[in-house]
Protein backbone atom coordinates (compact mmCIF):
# COMPACT_ATOMS: atom_id res chain seq x y z
CA UNK A 1 0.00 0.00 0.00
CA UNK A 2 1.45 3.42 -0.79
CA UNK A 3 2.78 4.97 2.40
CA UNK A 4 2.27 2.40 4.10
CA UNK A 5 5.90 1.54 5.99
CA UNK A 6 6.68 -1.75 5.35
CA UNK A 7 7.20 -4.50 8.26
CA UNK A 8 10.34 -6.00 8.92
CA UNK A 9 10.60 -9.03 6.00
CA UNK A 10 12.97 -11.30 7.99
CA UNK A 11 10.05 -11.56 10.66
CA UNK A 12 7.47 -12.51 8.10
CA UNK A 13 9.64 -15.23 6.46
CA UNK A 14 10.07 -16.51 10.00
CA UNK A 15 6.60 -16.97 11.24
CA UNK A 16 3.33 -16.43 9.53
CA UNK A 17 1.10 -13.93 11.06
CA UNK A 18 -1.38 -16.03 11.18
CA UNK A 19 -0.20 -17.88 13.62
CA UNK A 20 1.57 -14.97 16.01
CA UNK A 21 -1.40 -13.39 17.13
CA UNK A 22 -2.09 -15.13 20.51
CA UNK A 23 -5.71 -14.42 22.09
CA UNK A 24 -5.86 -10.97 23.58
CA UNK A 25 -4.31 -10.71 27.05
CA UNK A 26 -6.67 -9.78 30.06
CA UNK A 27 -6.40 -5.74 30.28
CA UNK A 28 -4.88 -5.85 27.02
CA UNK A 29 -5.80 -3.41 24.01
CA UNK A 30 -8.05 -4.79 21.91
CA UNK A 31 -6.30 -5.97 18.38
CA UNK A 32 -7.15 -3.61 15.69
CA UNK A 33 -8.68 -4.94 12.95
CA UNK A 34 -6.19 -6.21 9.53
CA UNK A 35 -6.03 -3.76 6.50
CA UNK A 36 -7.86 -6.14 4.02
CA UNK A 37 -10.78 -6.41 6.55
CA UNK A 38 -13.39 -4.07 6.98
CA UNK A 39 -14.13 -2.48 10.26
CA UNK A 40 -17.18 -2.66 12.02
CA UNK A 41 -18.93 0.44 11.64
CA UNK A 42 -18.99 2.25 14.88
CA UNK A 43 -22.57 2.38 17.09
CA UNK A 44 -23.25 5.78 18.79
CA UNK A 45 -22.34 5.47 22.50
CA UNK A 46 -20.52 6.99 25.26
CA UNK A 47 -17.67 9.11 24.08
CA UNK A 48 -14.44 6.71 23.78
CA UNK A 49 -11.74 7.13 26.65
CA UNK A 50 -8.89 9.68 25.70
CA UNK A 51 -6.33 7.05 25.07
CA UNK A 52 -8.83 5.88 22.52
CA UNK A 53 -8.90 9.53 20.85
CA UNK A 54 -4.87 9.00 20.93
CA UNK A 55 -4.34 6.43 19.40
CA UNK A 56 -1.78 5.50 16.45
CA UNK A 57 -2.15 5.42 12.80
CA UNK A 58 -3.14 2.03 12.14
CA UNK A 59 0.17 1.39 10.08
CA UNK A 60 1.86 2.56 13.24
CA UNK A 61 -0.04 0.38 15.78
CA UNK A 62 0.26 -3.03 13.54
CA UNK A 63 4.07 -2.84 13.90
CA UNK A 64 4.18 -1.82 17.57
CA UNK A 65 1.46 -4.84 18.25
CA UNK A 66 3.70 -6.86 15.85
CA UNK A 67 6.72 -6.38 17.90
CA UNK A 68 5.20 -7.30 20.99
CA UNK A 69 3.83 -10.21 19.97
CA UNK A 70 7.18 -10.94 18.45
CA UNK A 71 9.17 -10.19 21.82
CA UNK A 72 9.90 -13.00 23.93
CA UNK A 73 7.58 -12.67 27.21
CA UNK A 74 8.59 -12.03 30.35
CA UNK A 75 7.62 -13.85 32.98
CA UNK A 76 8.50 -12.63 36.75
CA UNK A 77 9.03 -15.51 38.82
CA UNK A 78 7.28 -15.84 41.93
CA UNK A 79 10.27 -15.77 44.32
CA UNK A 80 10.68 -15.67 47.93
CA UNK A 81 9.91 -12.24 49.75
CA UNK A 82 13.77 -10.64 50.40
CA UNK A 83 14.88 -11.18 54.12
CA UNK A 84 13.93 -8.14 55.96
CA UNK A 85 16.41 -4.80 56.22
CA UNK A 86 18.10 -5.53 59.32
CA UNK A 87 17.93 -2.68 61.74
CA UNK A 88 19.04 1.12 60.84
CA UNK A 89 22.64 1.34 62.10
CA UNK A 90 23.44 4.39 64.04
CA UNK A 91 26.20 6.84 62.85
CA UNK A 92 29.76 5.68 64.04
CA UNK A 93 30.49 7.57 67.14
CA UNK A 94 34.29 6.97 68.06
CA UNK A 95 34.68 9.11 70.85
CA UNK A 96 31.57 8.20 72.64
CA UNK A 97 32.86 4.38 72.38
CA UNK A 98 36.32 5.61 73.23
CA UNK A 99 34.85 7.21 76.53
CA UNK A 100 33.29 3.29 77.34
CA UNK A 101 37.48 1.70 76.58
CA UNK A 102 38.81 4.37 78.72
CA UNK A 103 41.15 1.91 81.19
CA UNK A 104 42.10 0.44 77.98
CA UNK A 105 43.52 3.46 76.81
CA UNK A 106 44.97 4.33 80.48
CA UNK A 107 48.64 3.78 81.15
CA UNK A 108 48.51 0.52 82.15
CA UNK A 109 46.05 -0.30 79.63
CA UNK A 110 46.58 -2.04 75.83
CA UNK A 111 46.44 0.91 74.31
CA UNK A 112 48.19 3.39 76.94
CA UNK A 113 51.07 0.70 76.75
CA UNK A 114 51.77 0.99 73.05
CA UNK A 115 51.78 4.23 72.61
CA UNK A 116 54.45 4.16 75.88
CA UNK A 117 56.38 1.84 73.92
CA UNK A 118 56.19 3.46 70.87
CA UNK A 119 56.67 7.24 72.20
CA UNK A 120 59.61 9.38 71.19
CA UNK A 121 60.90 6.72 68.84
CA UNK A 122 61.78 7.90 65.35
CA UNK A 123 62.77 4.87 64.35
CA UNK A 124 61.49 1.11 65.62
CA UNK A 125 64.14 -1.15 65.94
CA UNK A 126 63.00 -5.10 65.17
CA UNK A 127 63.09 -5.34 68.90
CA UNK A 128 60.72 -4.30 69.68
CA UNK A 129 58.37 -6.98 68.50
CA UNK A 130 58.69 -9.37 71.28
CA UNK A 131 57.99 -6.28 73.29
CA UNK A 132 54.77 -5.50 71.59
CA UNK A 133 54.14 -9.38 71.76
CA UNK A 134 54.49 -9.11 75.65
CA UNK A 135 51.60 -6.56 76.01
CA UNK A 136 49.24 -7.94 73.74
CA UNK A 137 49.79 -11.30 75.21
CA UNK A 138 49.18 -9.51 79.10
CA UNK A 139 46.13 -7.84 77.82
CA UNK A 140 43.99 -11.24 76.68
CA UNK A 141 44.49 -10.80 72.86
CA UNK A 142 45.81 -14.73 72.83
CA UNK A 143 48.60 -16.57 71.58
CA UNK A 144 47.29 -17.06 68.20
CA UNK A 145 45.82 -13.82 67.91
CA UNK A 146 49.00 -12.15 68.96
CA UNK A 147 51.28 -14.41 66.32
CA UNK A 148 48.45 -13.38 63.62
CA UNK A 149 48.67 -9.21 64.61
CA UNK A 150 52.13 -9.36 64.51
CA UNK A 151 53.66 -12.01 61.77
CA UNK A 152 53.31 -8.70 59.10
CA UNK A 153 54.82 -6.70 61.84
CA UNK A 154 57.62 -9.00 62.26
CA UNK A 155 58.22 -9.52 58.34
CA UNK A 156 58.39 -5.66 57.94
CA UNK A 157 60.64 -4.91 60.96
CA UNK A 158 62.73 -7.44 60.21
CA UNK A 159 63.14 -6.42 56.24
CA UNK A 160 63.90 -2.44 57.78
CA UNK A 161 60.35 -2.10 55.56
CA UNK A 162 58.61 -0.50 59.12
CA UNK A 163 60.84 1.61 60.63
CA UNK A 164 58.76 4.83 61.77
CA UNK A 165 56.18 4.12 64.70
CA UNK A 166 53.00 5.35 62.55
CA UNK A 167 53.53 2.56 59.56
CA UNK A 168 53.78 -0.04 62.40
CA UNK A 169 50.66 1.57 64.14
CA UNK A 170 48.87 1.33 60.72
CA UNK A 171 49.45 -2.49 60.18
CA UNK A 172 48.20 -3.26 64.21
CA UNK A 173 45.36 -0.89 63.34
CA UNK A 174 45.22 -2.77 59.95
CA UNK A 175 45.06 -6.78 60.67
CA UNK A 176 43.01 -6.27 63.99
CA UNK A 177 39.84 -5.21 61.67
CA UNK A 178 40.84 -7.96 60.03
CA UNK A 179 40.42 -9.95 62.41
CA UNK A 180 37.05 -8.70 64.07
CA UNK A 181 34.89 -8.01 61.12
CA UNK A 182 33.25 -10.83 60.85
CA UNK A 183 29.99 -9.83 59.81
CA UNK A 184 28.71 -8.89 63.50
CA UNK A 185 26.53 -6.04 64.49
CA UNK A 186 22.94 -6.09 65.46
CA UNK A 187 19.99 -8.34 65.45
CA UNK A 188 18.11 -9.46 62.30
CA UNK A 189 14.60 -10.09 61.49
CA UNK A 190 14.15 -13.46 60.96
CA UNK A 191 10.19 -13.70 60.35
CA UNK A 192 7.55 -13.28 62.82
CA UNK A 193 8.71 -13.81 65.56
CA UNK A 194 12.74 -13.61 65.91
CA UNK A 195 13.53 -16.14 68.49
CA UNK A 196 16.55 -15.42 70.44
CA UNK A 197 18.11 -17.58 73.20
CA UNK A 198 21.03 -15.61 75.41
CA UNK A 199 23.34 -18.18 76.84
CA UNK A 200 26.60 -17.72 79.38
CA UNK A 201 28.14 -18.37 82.82
CA UNK A 202 26.39 -16.83 86.00
CA UNK A 203 27.16 -13.13 86.39
CA UNK A 204 28.20 -12.61 82.72
CA UNK A 205 25.04 -10.00 82.69
CA UNK A 206 21.99 -12.09 80.49
CA UNK A 207 18.96 -10.58 81.76
CA UNK A 208 20.26 -7.16 82.05
CA UNK A 209 21.58 -8.00 77.98
CA UNK A 210 18.21 -8.91 77.59
CA UNK A 211 16.73 -5.55 79.39
CA UNK A 212 18.89 -3.38 76.98
CA UNK A 213 18.30 -5.19 73.47
CA UNK A 214 14.32 -5.25 74.68
CA UNK A 215 14.64 -1.25 75.07
CA UNK A 216 16.06 -1.30 71.32
CA UNK A 217 14.16 -3.39 69.47
CA UNK A 218 10.77 -1.02 71.57
CA UNK A 219 12.34 2.14 70.02
CA UNK A 220 12.23 0.27 66.35
CA UNK A 221 8.36 0.16 66.95
CA UNK A 222 8.80 -3.84 67.67
CA UNK A 223 6.29 -6.00 69.62
CA UNK A 224 8.91 -7.86 71.90
CA UNK A 225 8.26 -10.86 74.40
CA UNK A 226 10.63 -11.65 77.23
CA UNK A 227 10.61 -14.86 78.35
CA UNK A 228 11.55 -16.42 81.83
CA UNK A 229 14.02 -19.24 81.14
CA UNK A 230 15.73 -19.38 84.68
CA UNK A 231 12.77 -20.79 86.37
CA UNK A 232 15.68 -21.86 89.31
CA UNK A 233 16.86 -18.46 90.56
CA UNK A 234 13.55 -15.70 91.85
CA UNK A 235 15.86 -12.60 91.71
CA UNK A 236 16.58 -13.62 88.15
CA UNK A 237 12.65 -13.27 86.96
CA UNK A 238 11.99 -10.26 89.01
CA UNK A 239 14.75 -8.42 87.52
CA UNK A 240 13.01 -9.51 84.10
CA UNK A 241 9.98 -8.56 84.99
CA UNK A 242 11.06 -4.79 86.07
CA UNK A 243 12.38 -4.59 82.52
CA UNK A 244 9.21 -5.46 81.05
CA UNK A 245 7.77 -2.65 83.07
CA UNK A 246 10.33 -0.16 81.57
CA UNK A 247 10.00 -1.16 78.25
CA UNK A 248 5.94 -1.93 78.10
CA UNK A 249 6.67 -5.66 77.02
CA UNK A 250 5.20 -8.87 78.44
CA UNK A 251 7.31 -10.70 79.97
CA UNK A 252 6.29 -14.98 80.38
CA UNK A 253 7.11 -16.80 83.36
CA UNK A 254 6.42 -20.27 84.53
CA UNK A 255 5.84 -21.86 87.68
CA UNK A 256 8.88 -22.18 89.87
CA UNK A 257 11.05 -24.75 89.51
CA UNK A 258 9.15 -25.74 86.20
CA UNK A 259 11.17 -27.46 83.19
CA UNK A 260 12.49 -24.36 81.76
CA UNK A 261 12.19 -26.79 78.02
CA UNK A 262 8.71 -26.40 78.37
CA UNK A 263 8.10 -22.28 79.96
CA UNK A 264 10.23 -21.82 76.47
CA UNK A 265 8.14 -24.20 74.18
CA UNK A 266 4.86 -22.21 75.24
CA UNK A 267 6.34 -18.94 75.27
CA UNK A 268 7.08 -19.05 71.82
CA UNK A 269 3.91 -20.72 70.60
CA UNK A 270 2.10 -17.46 72.62
CA UNK A 271 4.13 -15.34 70.56
CA UNK A 272 3.02 -16.94 67.50
CA UNK A 273 -0.56 -16.34 68.13
CA UNK A 274 0.07 -13.05 69.94
CA UNK A 275 1.78 -11.32 66.92
CA UNK A 276 4.95 -10.61 68.35
CA UNK A 277 7.87 -9.76 66.47
CA UNK A 278 11.08 -10.50 68.50
CA UNK A 279 11.11 -12.90 71.07
CA UNK A 280 14.30 -12.55 74.19
CA UNK A 281 15.06 -16.03 75.81
CA UNK A 282 16.91 -15.72 79.23
CA UNK A 283 18.30 -18.51 80.58
CA UNK A 284 20.22 -20.01 84.04
CA UNK A 285 23.78 -19.30 84.09
CA UNK A 286 25.62 -22.53 83.89
CA UNK A 287 29.31 -23.44 84.14
CA UNK A 288 30.45 -24.80 80.67
CA UNK A 289 32.23 -27.82 82.48
CA UNK A 290 28.69 -29.26 83.83
CA UNK A 291 27.66 -31.53 80.85
CA UNK A 292 24.16 -32.20 82.67
CA UNK A 293 23.61 -28.17 82.50
CA UNK A 294 24.82 -27.95 78.47
CA UNK A 295 22.30 -30.63 77.45
CA UNK A 296 19.67 -28.86 79.47
CA UNK A 297 20.59 -25.83 76.86
CA UNK A 298 20.22 -28.53 74.10
CA UNK A 299 16.67 -29.81 75.04
CA UNK A 300 15.83 -25.72 75.16
CA UNK A 301 16.56 -25.45 71.71
CA UNK A 302 15.23 -28.54 70.61
CA UNK A 303 12.06 -27.68 71.83
CA UNK A 304 11.88 -24.18 70.71
CA UNK A 305 12.92 -25.86 67.67
CA UNK A 306 9.20 -28.03 67.58
CA UNK A 307 7.30 -24.65 68.70
CA UNK A 308 8.38 -22.98 65.85
CA UNK A 309 10.32 -23.97 62.86
CA UNK A 310 13.81 -22.54 62.67
CA UNK A 311 13.80 -21.53 66.42
CA UNK A 312 16.05 -20.20 67.45
CA UNK A 313 16.89 -18.26 65.07
CA UNK A 314 20.19 -16.35 66.85
CA UNK A 315 21.94 -18.01 70.14
CA UNK A 316 24.05 -15.35 71.91
CA UNK A 317 26.95 -16.01 74.14
CA UNK A 318 27.16 -13.55 76.79
CA UNK A 319 30.68 -13.05 77.87
CA UNK A 320 32.23 -10.71 80.66
CA UNK A 321 35.13 -8.96 79.48
CA UNK A 322 36.87 -9.24 82.51
CA UNK A 323 36.92 -12.84 82.42
CA UNK A 324 39.85 -12.86 80.68
CA UNK A 325 41.11 -16.02 78.94
CA UNK A 326 38.38 -17.74 80.78
CA UNK A 327 36.23 -15.94 78.45
CA UNK A 328 38.27 -18.18 75.70
CA UNK A 329 37.62 -21.18 77.15
CA UNK A 330 33.88 -20.47 77.92
CA UNK A 331 33.42 -19.45 74.16
CA UNK A 332 34.81 -23.02 73.04
CA UNK A 333 32.79 -25.25 75.46
CA UNK A 334 29.00 -22.93 74.70
CA UNK A 335 30.45 -23.60 70.82
CA UNK A 336 31.05 -26.85 71.12
CA UNK A 337 27.80 -27.51 72.30
CA UNK A 338 25.16 -24.78 70.44
CA UNK A 339 24.93 -23.16 67.26
CA UNK A 340 26.38 -19.77 68.20
CA UNK A 341 25.53 -17.13 66.08
CA UNK A 342 27.22 -14.25 67.75
CA UNK A 343 29.25 -12.78 70.91
CA UNK A 344 27.70 -10.43 73.50
CA UNK A 345 31.15 -8.84 75.22
CA UNK A 346 30.05 -7.04 78.65
CA UNK A 347 31.56 -5.06 80.85
CA UNK A 348 34.08 -4.10 78.97
CA UNK A 349 34.43 -0.36 80.25
CA UNK A 350 35.45 -2.37 83.61
CA UNK A 351 39.00 -3.78 82.16
CA UNK A 352 42.18 -2.40 81.00
CA UNK A 353 43.38 -5.16 78.92
CA UNK A 354 40.15 -5.07 76.21
CA UNK A 355 41.82 -8.38 74.08
CA UNK A 356 38.90 -10.83 74.70
CA UNK A 357 36.91 -9.39 71.70
CA UNK A 358 39.78 -9.86 69.01
CA UNK A 359 40.83 -13.05 70.53
CA UNK A 360 37.31 -14.64 70.31
CA UNK A 361 36.85 -12.99 66.60
CA UNK A 362 40.78 -14.30 65.60
CA UNK A 363 40.64 -17.66 67.69
CA UNK A 364 37.09 -18.90 67.60
CA UNK A 365 35.42 -17.52 64.59
CA UNK A 366 32.41 -15.81 66.28
CA UNK A 367 31.21 -12.35 65.50
CA UNK A 368 30.80 -9.80 68.20
CA UNK A 369 27.16 -8.58 67.66
CA UNK A 370 27.02 -6.13 70.42
CA UNK A 371 29.62 -4.48 73.44
CA UNK A 372 28.28 -3.73 76.44
CA UNK A 373 30.59 -0.07 78.46
CA UNK A 374 28.10 1.08 80.92
CA UNK A 375 24.57 0.17 82.80
CA UNK A 376 22.64 2.39 80.38
CA UNK A 377 20.74 0.76 77.63
CA UNK A 378 22.15 2.83 75.23
CA UNK A 379 25.74 1.37 76.67
CA UNK A 380 25.14 -1.79 74.71
CA UNK A 381 26.45 -0.73 71.36
CA UNK A 382 25.94 -2.39 67.71
CA UNK A 383 29.91 -3.60 67.07
CA UNK A 384 31.09 -2.49 64.54
CA UNK A 385 34.41 -3.57 63.76
CA UNK A 386 36.06 -0.41 62.20
CA UNK A 387 34.75 1.96 64.89
CA UNK A 388 35.72 -0.66 66.90
CA UNK A 389 39.47 -0.91 66.51
CA UNK A 390 39.84 3.03 65.86
CA UNK A 391 38.33 3.58 69.34
CA UNK A 392 40.62 1.15 71.07
CA UNK A 393 44.20 1.47 69.36
CA UNK A 394 43.30 4.59 67.35
CA UNK A 395 44.98 7.49 67.79
CA UNK A 396 43.35 11.21 68.53
CA UNK A 397 44.26 14.34 66.30
CA UNK A 398 46.33 15.44 69.37
CA UNK A 399 48.42 12.02 69.99
CA UNK A 400 49.06 11.94 66.29
CA UNK A 401 50.45 15.48 66.50
CA UNK A 402 53.14 14.68 68.90
CA UNK A 403 53.95 11.54 67.65
CA UNK A 404 54.90 13.74 63.85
Amino acid sequence: MPGKKPADRRVREREPREELAPARKPGAAPARPAPDEEAPAEEEGPEAPKDEERAPATGEAEEEEEERELAPETVQPEEAKPPPAPPPRRPRDVAGLRKGLAKVREPEGLFGRLKILFGGKKEIEPAVAEQIEEILLTSDVGVKTTQALLAEVRDGLERRELREPDRVWEVLHRRAIELVRLGGGPLRQHGKPTVVLLVGVNGTGKTTTIGKLATKAADQDRKVLLVAGDTFRAAAVEQLQIWGERVGCEVYCGQGGADPAAVVFDAVKRAVETGVDLVLVDTAGRLHTKTNLMDELKKIVRTAGKALDGAPHETLLVVDATNGQNALQQAQMFKEALSLSGIVLTKLDGTAKGGTALAICAEHGLPVRYVGVGERPEDLRDFDAEEFVEAMLGRDEQEQEAAA
